[in-house]
């Protein structure tokens, strides 16, 4: 699976309070979760986020609650992978839960810059910064968990293939 796009681009411990402030908990409709996604660190994101583009981050992203409402926040608002060095191991299984692709490269999460132009083919986890002509590898998932986010999250896939 082939995906390119513009980068936003955030630090270190990004938590899930951050990604969807515990103020709009009170819905689990994910487009309304998408409307909120990341406002407390990027008021502009949601206004300028469009279908397919990418997110990078440092350490640790995700890390906090461990509820699925971020990845789905980030999913449903247009985001088709997030680049981090590491990631919370919660919002790990979430995000493949969900159908949300998710690569830990530390080289593409240090070098790509902020609305750098991206592709990555996730099925060899090679991320090409198109901007600075970069090329970074990050470890695939293996296919059972290709399939997972291919479907579109674990129930889809089950609705498929229970």
């Amino acid at each position: 699976m082939q995906i390119s796009g513009r980068v936003f681009k955030y630090g270190d411990n990004v938590d899930t309070d951050v990604i969807i402030p515990a103020r709009y908990l009170n819905t689990s409709d994910a487009a309304e979760l998408a409307s909120h996604c990341m406002e407390d660190i990027d008021k502009e994101f949601v206004k300028n986020v469009k279908k397919g583009d990418i997110m990078v981050a440092g350490k640790n992203f995700g890390c906090g609650s461990s509820r699925e409402h971020a990845p789905l926040a980030i999913k449903t608002s247009g985001i088709s992978c997030v680049i981090a060095e590491s990631f919370a191991r919660i919002f790990f299984r979430n995000s493949i839960n969900i159908g949300l692709p998710i690569l830990e490269c530390k080289e593409a999460s240090e070098d790509i810059k902020n609305g750098d132009d991206v592709s990555i083919d996730l099925s060899s986890g090679k991320i090409v910064n198109n901007t600075s002509g970069k090329v970074y590898n990050a470890e695939p998932f293996p296919p059972f968990m290709q399939e997972l986010i291919n479907a579109g999250g674990l129930a889809e896939y089950m609705r498929r293939n229970g």
